[in-house]
């Protein structure tokens, strides 16, 4: 027997079972003699010559089948033997009956081109289009040119009848090996069933004989037993095709012949042919007798083919090149490798181009994939060009890197080389011409002490690097710092993927496709798996072995902080990784962390520092200070360089993961308490109070701060920070974020009563949370802590204490919102006669007690009363602080919503611009009560019908309060809400709609469904469909806000009675009188019994009443049309409003509305009455309300 070099070898035949091996070598002519290979190569080879051409026969390790299976095999063997010019996989497959393609057990499949697929299409790969359907992407290499050619010459042969070549080679092999008769030989022609396609095999037993021959196809007998060869498509999945409809629809749509399981891995390796002897259909029945004659036909084929190749063509395509290239990597092609296509087209241009860079680096996070994208660049580079070597060092430890030198000096050819010598003999060769071209990759080139020159003896990596212009150096490196040292910035730093390729990853790597069915939580675990491949390579380990959904998993990772951490903890293995390095993402990272301590101590402390906080924005002020700016730098530089951090001129992100990893690093560590006391000494010393002037400044540091103050390790010294609790609560309050400061105010009570504290602090603190009970709408609550405040401060520091006065002031307001104006009055009274007795008539909270009354008496229509007051206020505050003080201003604004209420246009306009002005010069035009003058102006202009004016002067409230509050602050909706009315004012309804359901959308998620605020929107949105025409929308609307303002205020309160008279315009505008009458009627009744008999709002519904009836006397049936306007009107309206009240009222009348007092032009009626004012439904049933507001006291 002969025996040749390894490089004399040029045509690899790859079977997938021992039986197509067997096939194989029955087909050599000469049998030659096994020759050695490197123990990197577990394969087993049979080597022989067959018509004048040298073969490398492999097979599949057993019961490993598959792409991946197929493309390790051919990788290895291509290491091997390096001349390897082409490759035959030969086997059995499942054919594809059908009336296009007379196809038979025993047949053979050769594959062709066809349209855009090179002759084999992955079926199993690809892009979802509608309906479900996998479109395959992408294009596998294509057979060589030289078999194409000679396939054609056989099919052209086969047309004319010539079919003996494949018979007569199986007849010879039989009887040459007559042992092999029992499995290869032709089975019988009756046990080729072909059952129809919706006949499935049941549990009919492991043979046909029992299934339902009425079932069976009826197929033209052949006039030959010689087996047909068919040219077409090959479908290759990682799956058995054992389902006969699958197999029709996809052969429909694709024109596929064969399935089969492992051609779609080796095709982008080594051009191949893949010829497949048919054993059975492609469905659930058992017919195995056929595959050994189907593994023999098939060989055979390829025998028939290999002679008529002609072997000179194979040998001058073997010595072409002079000088010999050479494969050493030691990790196989990635067959499921997606995305990053840019970033290797630009490698391998920089790679390739004749005057490009000797030296480049891959850098990027730990896990995003730099390995993977290198060793499809040294793949591609390989195919490309053949004259390449490519030599791959992994730099996972010094004893990695000198083993794999060795390996790279035996392949080389060179002998006897001392241990010592190996990195001088493999630089100067490399440098040398006579190398040819070469690409040398470095892998987790990380350690910067292993790569630099320093003080010490041990010789850096960098002194053994060749220089060549033939060759090239690529790094991966996690260590960008170093990978500039190194390559003089010639680096391309990976990104994190899209979200479209990590799901590609996700599916490429899931074996239940159909976990991928939700987008919402497959777009949701992506997200908190940060897109990192490595990330999702561990996940989907886990839940293939698990067999989870993504749910379950999402779950488990989203519940603590501790379940992500086991779960980023948990190994796998991954093919793709050195099995001497761990691939959890958790510990990924450890030495990178421990490197950097190393390096810089201050870069470990400032990433300890921040993983204690939110990894988002974190603002460079917080990090503790340093005496030099350039230490800082360099320190946040070099976590830049990791790429664990990404610095900005103002703040810091740090990767979600390395923020899980590095805390997980510090608690292994003893270390985490340590972090946490220390940033929570910093935060303490750091977080500013909650004046205006802070607000930028407290949004910045809330995030972390809030992060750091829920954190379990603080919680339990939570007592030696209340003072940075109380300043967190209070800047959440001013920010309306009122459940979050709550749940804050609660822990301070907590810490009070734990630490037996003064009783006046619990009080001051229960009372904070009385107010923010009020702030959300929940006034029972409020009501009921109120009580419980006032008694306890009573007993405590006695009923004239000044801090008991605020407690009663406080619910005094409470009163006010619940619509109990007599209770509000009662208390207001006794707060203002005790501060007077006990502070003085001039006293700052004596006089902020006068102006809670004057709100109660102007809720009340007693506006002569309220003016009173509120010019008493303004008085005593210009004599004792100045017209310009804040306070004095306050008030000056408060009286413009006086005389706004007793329809004083003129005059409320003056004043609120003499306010707004001079809070312009002394606290700026984005102080919050600066731009709540400029609303209240609005409202001015809005109730003169100065609709444009009113428009502009809205639009830069709103967008002041954006800038300033954020888009979701209830003072933005109110502003948002405003714009809406008068775009419904100016007839601009779509505008309005549009408006109005995006205010009721926001302050149902900032402030709840049942809140007071929300309960007003919808009920402006109802009025809009009220004017609309839109009265079935509308009346919907009506009885939602009816009922939840009775859920949350009570029946008797104000703003229900007013959804009450509502719902009953509505009525009447559909058509059904009695109805609104009788609804009309219950408002008037509960109005006589809350306000009282002699009211404006009872006397105002009192004459609605009355008018209707007067309306329905005549008929029952029907609702006559509205009379026109009279003297008669006029004279009512004198008799319960004040003369200018009246007369702007009648003017909108005049202008042809309607005639009822509730009907009229809803600008007018919104003017007219604020707040709570029961005549605010004469607007609301024709147009939104407009949101005045009473500023606030400045303390």
């Amino acid at each position: 027997m002969a025996s040749l070099t390894h490089d004399q070898y040029t045509i690899a035949w790859i079977c997938a079972l021992p039986l197509e091996m067997a096939a194989a070598c029955a087909m050599l002519t000469k049998a030659h003699t096994p020759l050695p290979k490197a123990s990197t190569d577990p394969n087993a080879y049979e080597l022989g010559e067959l018509n004048g051409h040298f073969i490398v026969i492999a097979c599949l390790p057993a019961g490993v089948y598959g792409k991946v299976s197929a493309a390790n095999v051919v990788s290895r063997m291509r290491s091997t033997f390096p001349k390897l010019q082409f490759g035959l996989m030969v086997g059995i497959g499942g054919g594809v009956p059908g009336r296009g393609n007379d196809i038979r057990l025993g047949d053979v499949v050769v594959s062709k081109p066809v349209g855009r697929y090179s002759g084999v299409i992955q079926y199993d790969y690809g892009k979802a289009v509608q309906g479900g359907q996998l479109e395959p992407t992408g294009s596998l290499n294509k057979p060589p040119q030289t078999l194409l050619t000679q396939i054609s010459r056989l099919e052209a042969k086969q047309m004319t009848g010539d079919r003996d070549d494949v018979p007569k080679i199986v007849s010879e092999v039989l009887e040459r090996n007559p042992e092999m008769n029992r499995k290869f030989s032709t089975p019988e022609q009756e046990t080729d069933f072909l059952f129809h396609s919706s006949y499935h095999h049941g549990d009919q037993g492991d043979t046909c004989e029992k299934c339902d021959k009425e079932q069976l196809v009826k197929q033209q007998r052949r006039d030959t037993r010689a087996p047909f060869i068919h040219y077409g498509l090959i479908a290759s999945g990682d799956q058995v095709m054992k389902d006969s409809e699958t197999r029709d629809r996809l052969a429909q749509r694709h024109g596929i012949l064969c399935f089969e399981m492992e051609a779609a891995g080796i095709m982008d390796d080594l051009p191949t042919l893949v010829i497949r002897g048919i054993c059975d259909y492609c469905d659930s029945h058992k017919q195995k007798e056929w595959q050994g004659y189907a593994a023999l036909t098939a060989a055979a084929y390829a025998k028939s083919l290999l002679s008529v190749v002609p072997a000179y063509y194979i040998e001058s395509e073997s010595l072409k090149s002079n000088k010999e290239r050479h494969w050493v990597v030691s990790l196989d092609r990635n067959p499921r490798f997606v995305g990053r296509q840019a970033e290797i087209i630009e490698l391998e241009e920089l790679i390739t181009m004749p005057n490009g860079p000797k030296r480049i680096a891959i850098t990027g996070l730990g896990g995003i994939g730099k390995t993977q994208v290198a060793l499809e660049v040294a793949h591609r580079i390989r195919d490309r060009d053949k004259e390449c070597s490519v030599f791959w060092v992994p730099c996972t430890s010094h004893a990695m890197i000198e083993q794999t030198f060795l390996n790279i000096v035996q392949t080389l050819g060179f002998h006897d080389v001392k241990p010592a010598e190996v990195k001088e003999k493999i630089k100067i060769y490399l440098s040398s011409e006579r190398a040819g071209k070469w690409l040398l990759i470095f892998d987790n080139a990380d350690d910067r002490e292993m790569w630099l020159a320093n003080n010490d003896a041990t010789a850096a990596l960098e002194d053994i690097l060749p220089q060549s212009d033939q060759g090239r150096i690529l790094f991966t490196t996690r260590n960008g710092e170093l990978a500039v040292d190194l390559t003089a910035s010639n680096m391309i730093t990976l990104p994190d993927v899209d979200k479209e390729t990590a799901s590609d990853i996700l599916e490429s790597l899931l074996l239940q496709k159909d976990l991928l069915d939700d987008p919402v939580t497959t777009s949701t675990l992506l997200e908190q798996l940060a897109f990192l491949p490595l990330a999702i390579a561990q996940a989907s380990a886990y839940i293939n072995k698990k067999r989870l959904s993504l749910s379950a998993y999402l779950m488990l990772f989203q519940e603590k902080e501790q379940d992500s951490v086991e779960l980023l903890s948990e190994d796998f293995r991954d093919p793709g990784r050195y099995r001497d390095i761990r691939n959890p993402v958790i510990t990924t990272w450890l030495i990178s962390f421990q490197q950097i301590q190393d390096q810089d101590q201050l870069a470990a402390d400032y990433l300890s520092f921040m993983s204690c906080i939110d990894p988002r924005n974190i603002p460079h002020s917080l990090l503790p200070p340093q005496e030099s700016r350039k230490r800082t730098l360099d320190a946040l530089g070099l976590l830049n360089a990791y790429s664990f951090t990404n610095s900005q001129d103002l703040n810091i992100s740090m990767h979600r993961l390395v923020h899980i990893a590095t805390r997980n690093w510090l608690r292994k560590n003893g270390r985490f308490g340590y972090w946490i006391q220390r940033v929570s000494d910093r935060m303490q010393t750091m977080f500013p109070d909650a004046d205006y002037t802070n607000r930028a400044l407290w949004r910045e540091y809330l995030p972390h701060a809030l992060t750091l103050v829920h954190d379990s390790e603080l919680i339990v010294q939570q007592e030696q920070y209340i003072e940075l609790i109380v300043k967190i609560a209070n800047c959440l309050d001013s920010d309306a974020r009122y459940h979050e400061a709550e749940v804050l105010y609660r822990t301070v009570m907590r810490i009070c009563q734990d630490r037996d504290v003064p009783e006046h602090v619990t009080l001051t603190t229960l009372m904070i949370i009385s107010s923010i009970y009020r702030s959300q709408g929940r006034w029972n609550e409020a009501e009921e802590l109120g009580v419980q405040v006032i008694d306890r401060s009573k007993a405590v520091l006695g009923e004239e204490h000044p801090d008991t006065l605020t407690s009663m002031l406080t619910l005094a307001k409470v009163y006010r919102d619940q619509g109990r104006w007599n209770k509000a009055e009662e208390l207001g009274v006794q707060v203002i006669d005790r501060s007077k007795a006990v502070l003085g008539e001039k006293h700052p909270d004596t006089l902020t007690s006068m102006l809670t009354l004057a709100k109660v008496y102007r809720d009340q229509g007693r506006w002569n009363k309220a003016e009173e007051i509120e010019v008493q206020v303004v008085e005593a505050r210009t004599a004792a602080l100045g017209a310009e003080h804040p306070s004095t201003l306050t008030s000056m604004s408060n009286l413009a919503l006086i005389y706004q209420s007793q329809g004083r246009w003129n005059e409320a306009e003056k004043i609120e611009i003499q306010a707004m002005e001079a809070g312009m010069a002394a606290l700026g035009a984005e102080y919050p009560d600066t731009v709540a003058r400029m609303s209240n102006l609005a409202l001015i202009y809005h109730n003169q019908g100065r609709w444009n004016k009113a428009e502009e002067l809205v639009v830069q409230v709103i967008e002041k309060r954006t800038a300033v509050l954020g888009t979701e602050h209830p003072d933005t909706l109110t502003s948002m809400s405003n714009l809406a009315s008068i775009y419904h004012n100016q007839g601009r309804w779509n505008e309005a709609e549009e408006l109005g359901v995006e205010v009721i959308e926001k302050r149902t998620a900032v402030l709840g469904l049942e809140h007071p605020d929300t309960l007003t929107g919808m009920s402006n949105l109802a009025s809009i469909y009220h004017n609309q025409g839109r009265w079935n929308e509308a009346e919907k609307l009506d009885v939602q806000v009816i009922e939840g303002r009775r859920a949350a205020l009570g029946t008797e309160h104000p703003d229900t009675l007013t959804s009450m008279a509502d719902l009953a315009y509505t009525w009447k505008s559909q058509g059904k009188p009695q109805d609104a009458l009788s609804q009309m009627e219950k408002c008037l009744e509960l109005c006589r019994k809350v306000l009282g008999p002699t009211n404006p709002h009872t006397r105002a519904f009192d004459n609605v009443i009355c008018e209707w009836r007067d309306e329905y006397s005549s008929s029952s049936s029907r609702t006559p049309p509205a009379a026109p306007i009279g003297i008669e009107l006029s004279q009512r309206l004198q008799e319960i409003l004040p003369g200018s009240v009246a007369a702007v009222m009648a003017s909108q009348l005049a202008r042809g509305k309607h005639l009822n007092l509730f009907r009229t032009q809803g600008l007018s009626a919104a003017g007219l009455f604020t707040g709570n004012h029961l005549l605010l439904t004469a607007s609301k049933t024709s147009s939104p309300t407009l949101e005045g507001r009473d500023l606030q006291e400045v303390d």
